[in-house]
């Protein structure tokens, strides 16, 4: 398979991967142009792998890890309105809590989101996560934990003093 071939083919995948990872689709552009001129420099070694969007998609991970500008933006939550005396949900409520989601996501380190991206959006295992991020993989367990942590917290809030008693007694 030839580099134009493999870019044609596989473009669209690599785009959503890195925009995933990156949670902006301008910034997961610039990574994979990035990551795809040097990778039509190397791709006789590189179509030369038993699993070349794989090497790919780290040297995406590799390029995200190291980029020096990020942007950050507030996303607005939805609420509901009132119809007729009476409370109806806003149907932009799904699509405010994915973004409130995106936009926290995008706010944790970014080993943190690589190893969240890897293993929920990717579907990679905590070897193959430990391997495309070169380190081991109870490493990869202790980000994802700590990721996840801080987006329970950030998503749903601080417990109440109240919740904390209980949560001791039981």
């Amino acid at each position: 398979m030839t580099f134009e071939e493999f870019a044609a083919a596989r473009l669209p995948a690599v785009l959503r991967f890195a925009a995933v990872l990156t949670g902006d689709r301008g910034l997961a552009e610039d990574v994979v142009q990035e990551v795809l001129l040097r990778a039509s420099r190397r791709w006789e070694y590189i179509a030369g792998l038993d699993r070349p969007e794989a090497y790919v998609r780290k040297m995406i991970v590799n390029e995200y890890l190291s980029w020096r500008r990020r942007s950050w933006r507030l996303v607005p939550s939805g609420a509901g309105t009132e119809v007729d005396g009476r409370l109806t949900p806003d149907p932009a409520a799904g699509h405010a809590e994915r973004e409130a989601l995106l936009a926290e996501l995008a706010q944790l380190p970014a080993r943190q989101r690589a190893v969240l991206v890897l293993r929920y959006y990717e579907g990679l295992s905590d070897t193959e996560i430990a391997e495309a991020l070169g380190c081991a993989a109870g490493t990869v367990r202790g980000y994802a934990s700590r990721a996840l942590a801080i987006l329970r917290v950030e998503m749903t809030g601080p417990p109440s003093p109240a919740q904390h008693v209980i949560k001791e007694k039981s």
